[in-house]
């Protein structure tokens, strides 16, 4: 998404690991089903042509492929787009992102590129729009809320459902997982996230950590 407030094509957002999808979320009426398939993954910088389509929810708990959810829902899609990405910093990344036709992107996807598959619910919480992804296919399991903003993410409230943060974690960046799937490493992550304990990234002004909903 292209920052509209004077930045230009970069993107601001911080990254949370979560346990589950949570309650907040769950009242999303039309989460939407997102594949992702990436042409370039290297040192941060990344190509990835992206289809859409709202109200279709899948078992995030099934061994699903990637290709056959794109076969599956060719004719639901309806919004694709073409993005560049340069390296992850504080925080913030360059994204350029371009509309092109559906039925060519899919046809490309299916194609080449290394692919992840997700639902994506939204909600608004306090005064910041989140995203929640519940990873399906061979990222099972993993689930990542996200917010963005269209300036620089400071003096957040992190909502309970948080578990750690992960801005800046190469491992869990989408083109990343399309080659290094999370169930392969998450034994590694879990040990970490044990004998460390949650994190919260320092640099970003205050964090507010939200109190769980009674």
């Amino acid at each position: 998404m292209t920052s509209e407030t004077g930045y230009g094509d970069f993107e601001f957002e911080r990254r949370f690991y979560v346990r589950g999808l949570p309650d907040d979320l769950r009242d999303d009426p039309t989460p939407t089903l997102i594949v992702q398939s990436y042409f370039l993954a290297v040192d941060g910088y990344a190509m990835r042509l992206r289809v859409q389509a709202d109200g279709i929810v899948l078992d995030p708990n099934a061994d699903l492929d990637a290709a056959r959810v794109l076969d599956a829902y060719a004719d639901r899609f309806d919004f694709c787009a073409l993005t560049v990405k340069g390296p992850e910093a504080g925080g913030t990344r360059y994204e350029a992102e371009r509309e092109i036709d559906v039925h060519v992107g899919v046809e490309m996807m299916r194609r080449g590129g290394a692919r992840i598959v997700k639902n994506r619910y939204s909600a608004w919480l306090g005064t910041d729009g989140w995203v929640v992804d519940v990873f399906a296919g061979c990222n099972r399991g993993l689930v990542i809320a996200e917010c963005e903003r269209g300036a620089p993410v400071t003096d957040l409230t992190i909502p309970a459902f948080c578990v750690t943060e992960v801005t800046g974690d190469r491992r869990f960046a989408n083109e990343t997982l399309a080659h290094a799937p999370f169930p392969t490493w998450q034994h590694v992550f879990a040990a970490e996230l044990a004998a460390q304990g949650p994190r919260f990234a320092s640099g970003f002004g205050t964090n507010t950590l939200a109190s769980p909903l009674a």
